[in-house]
Parts: structure tokens; sequence; C-alpha cells
């Protein structure tokens, strides 16, 4: 191949297959914000043709001298998004949630493990996040953190509830929602303050304190308590120690005189939640604009739950709290009937465990209504029949109708289930229908004895007389 061919060729099989490599480097460029950079690379001497890449702080970078094709947070994020690797597993997928879930104990990164299943050591498919020191301590036989597993489904339906409460609350209460996150930045303001000013003053002191060893050092060197090797050796580490000091002393006091309120990340988040219109589903590039970080905490036992709190911080806010909703009465039923399943779930768990069940087998269970033992495939059958079904709601039916009563006869106070009853008991009502009786009877003898008068003619409604027989 004759040199310079490559320049000549005016056909070019496959022009638009550019490798990951090179977009990659595409991606990497500062110019497409607008910026223009010099000083990427120097050459060692005019006569070498090879040139040597300068370390990016000895760039020279001249902002805003042409047209930007991204804006800044765009860039930044692309940024982000190359440095977290994600790798395709047996799926054929990565998933977009990696790089954004930490341990909360440890600090490192939660590792996502995903499988197909149909193996005879895995069934099932898998889909879940678990702690990367755990596993690895795990893998060399040592104990490190613990698991925090969780699955991705669970995740994802917090991520996406979470996006969609915050941005709804934006949208809808405009003022209310720049006050809290301005109350809440300057909270989180005075809290990295206060540690910032205590790593100072310990900072301080660690210098006067070298201040005073390098001083006795030399004292001790004067006096020929130690050796020229010694005193070198010491010196420079001491000196080396101060010397980190003073640069970590002199970025905390520029750090903390920079402390002021932050009044346009609201806007920004604002800005951001009008992008969406549609929050029913949680999508890769609503995850990487919206989501920073998502700290996990180590599952708890409460009341026989497993309970784990998940902490999620929204680009621009950070974990926002936002006001707890009223549950509707559908809401607390459908929360009550999820607990039930749960309760029963463990149940058939323990059981199994136990040894007292096999997979496949019926279950042995007791009928809620006649107590009497039967067998069903389902774990939660409460009846053995369908008449006992209807018995036992229909006796629950009249527990709930259940109210407190007088009697008309003895007037004895008395529970009765339906709305029609008067009286405690058949005695009572036999001795009502008797005395009813007999006032009827005395009310026909009485009506029966009243004369009749003939001389007075009836009168019609208009007032005229009528002709008697």
């Amino acid at each position: 191949m004759s040199a310079g061919v490559w320049k000549s060729k005016e056909e070019f099989p496959n022009p638009y297959n550019w490798s990951g490599y090179i977009v990659g480097q595409i991606l990497s460029k500062p110019e497409y914000m607008g910026h223009t950079v010099n000083f990427r690379s120097h050459k060692q001497s005019y006569k070498d043709k090879n040139p040597v890449m300068n370390p990016q702080e000895d760039w020279l970078i001249f902002e805003n001298t042409h047209e930007a094709i991204v804006d800044k947070e765009m860039w930044e994020l692309a940024q982000k998004l190359r440095k977290t690797p994600r790798r395709h597993d047996t799926l054929g997928e990565a998933n977009p949630l990696t790089g954004l879930l930490f341990c909360a104990d440890c600090g490192a990164k939660m590792t996502n493990h995903r499988s197909k299943g149909g193996t005879e050591n895995n069934p099932y498919p898998s889909d879940f996040y678990d702690c990367s020191t755990y596993t690895l301590a795990h893998q060399k036989r040592t104990h490190a953190c613990s698991g925090h597993y969780i699955r991705t489904k669970a995740v994802r339906e917090l991520v996406l509830e979470t996006i969609r409460t915050a941005s709804t609350f934006a949208s809808a209460n405009q003022d209310e929602f720049m006050k809290k996150v301005r109350s809440a930045s300057q909270i989180r303001q005075a809290e990295v303050a206060k540690d910032t000013k205590r790593k100072l003053n310990k900072d301080r002191r660690r210098i006067a304190e070298l201040d005073t060893i390098i001083k006795k050092l030399y004292e001790s060197f004067a006096i020929g308590r130690i050796t020229d090797e010694r005193f070198d050796t010491l010196l420079a580490e001491y000196e080396a120690e101060q010397k980190t000091l003073v640069t970590s002393v002199s970025d905390a006091e520029l750090h903390l005189s920079s402390f002021e309120e932050d009044t346009d990340r609201a806007a920004q988040f604002l800005s951001l939640a009008k992008k969406y219109t549609d929050f029913f589903e949680l999508t890769t590039p609503m995850i990487n604009e919206f989501i920073e970080k998502i700290i996990v905490h180590a599952p708890e036992k409460i009341d026989g739950d497993r309970v784990q709190e998940v902490e999620i911080y929204l680009k621009f806010i950070g974990r926002f709290e936002l006001p707890e909703p009223e549950l509707t009465p559908e809401e607390i039923k459908r929360q009550e009937q999820l607990r039930r399943h749960r309760i029963k779930s463990r149940e058939r768990y323990q059981k199994i465990k136990a040894g007292e069940h096999a997979v496949g087998q019926p279950f042995k269970l007791i009928c809620k209504c006649c107590g009497e033992e039967f067998e069903s495939k389902r774990s939660n059958t409460l009846f053995c029949s369908p008449k006992c079904r209807t018995k036992f709601y229909r006796q629950e039916a009249a527990e709930n109708r259940k109210r407190e009563c007088v009697c008309e006869n003895c007037g004895k106070t008395f529970t009765a289930t339906r709305k029609d009853v008067k009286y405690c008991c058949d005695d009572c009502r036999a001795n009502a229908n008797r005395r009813m009786q007999k006032e009827r009877n005395a009310a026909k003898q009485i009506k029966k004895k009243e004369p009749v008068l003939l001389d007075t003619p009836p009168v019609k409604e208009n007032g005229q007389k009528q002709k008697t027989a």
C-alpha cells in the first residue's frame, strides 16, 4: 500500500461506521459547549513528529468563542455517564440504574445481578442489587458489610413515584415548592458549614502542634540526641504533613466563605419537570436527567414485615421531603389486603421451611365456620364449602347489625340484629299481643254501646240538608 492512499480515496464502504472509542472522544470535547481548547499536546523537539499529550490541568480553554451545540448541563451529564461502565450481561442490555445505587453503611456502589433462570442452581429469573463490598467479601470467603438486597423492580417503582410526585407538586404549587427547596438548601449548607468549621479547627490545631514538634526536633538535633539521617527523615515527614494541612485549610476557608443561598436550583428543576408530560413509564433519559444518586439502607424487621429505607436524591434539589398524602378508603383497604397477604405468605414459607408441608401437596386447613379440617391447594382458603362461606358471612353481617333496644312490654334492654324487633323474648311478645287484643276488644264493645242519633239529619259538605227515610 502506497503512502497517502486514504487521502486520495473517494469511495468508502462504511463512511459512518465509527468505533465506540471515536464516539467517546467526540463526546469528551469541550468544543461542543462553545469553547476553544489550546495546548492539548506538545513536542519534545521540532525534529520529533510524535506529539506528547499534556495533562488536562495544562490546557488553556477560551470559553464562549463560538455557538454551542449542547449546554453545559448536558455535556457534564454525558461525562458522568461515560465514567460509569455499563456492561451488557446475559440479557443483552445494560441496566440504566447502574452507578446510581450506593450502600448506606460502607458507601460502596451496589452491584446489579440479573439472570434468565432455567438452570439447576438458579431455576427462576432474578434481577436485584446488593452491596459490592459484601459480594466481593463473600467471594473471598470473608465477611464485610451486609447484603442490602433490593429488587430492581422495587427501585424503579420508587424512583418513578418520587419523580412523578415531586414534579406534580412543583408544577401545581410553585411558590410553596420554591420555599421548601430554599429552606432545605439552607439546612444542607448549614450542616456542611458546620462540618467544614470542625475540620478547619482540627487542621489548625494540628499545624500548631507540628510547629512545636519541628522546634523540639531542631533542639534535639542541636544537642545531639538524634542522628542526621533520623533528623532529615522526620523533618521531611512533618513538613510534608504540614504542607498538606496548610493546603487543606486554605481550601476549607475558601469553601466556607463561598456559602450562599442557591436560589436558581428550584427553577432549574421546575424547567426540567415541564419537559415531561407523561410520568407513567420510567425511561432511561428520565433516570439520567432526574436522579443524582440512590442510597440503600439495610433492611429491618418491623412487626414481621421487611422494611427497607431508600433515599432518592434528585438533580438540583437533592432529597426533597414531600407532604404525606392522605390515603383514600380504597387505598387503606388495599394496604390491609396486602398486609394479610404478607402474613399468609410468611406462614406458608415457615411451614415449608419446617418440613410441615411439601411443595405441590395440598394444605391441611381448618374451616373458619364449622371448625372441621379440610384440604386445599391454596393456603389462603378459609372455608370447606360454599355453604359454610355463606353461613359465616351471614352471621358476620348479623353481628354488624347489632344494636341496643328496649322491650316495649317489660322495659328491659336487650341486643337485637334486626330493625323490626320490639320484644326481648317470646313471653313478652305473647303478653303484648294478649294485651293489645284486649284493648281492641274493649274498643269494639265501647263502639257498640254508643247510641245512634236519628233526629239530626246528616249534613253535606256544602252545608245543604239531606232527606231522611
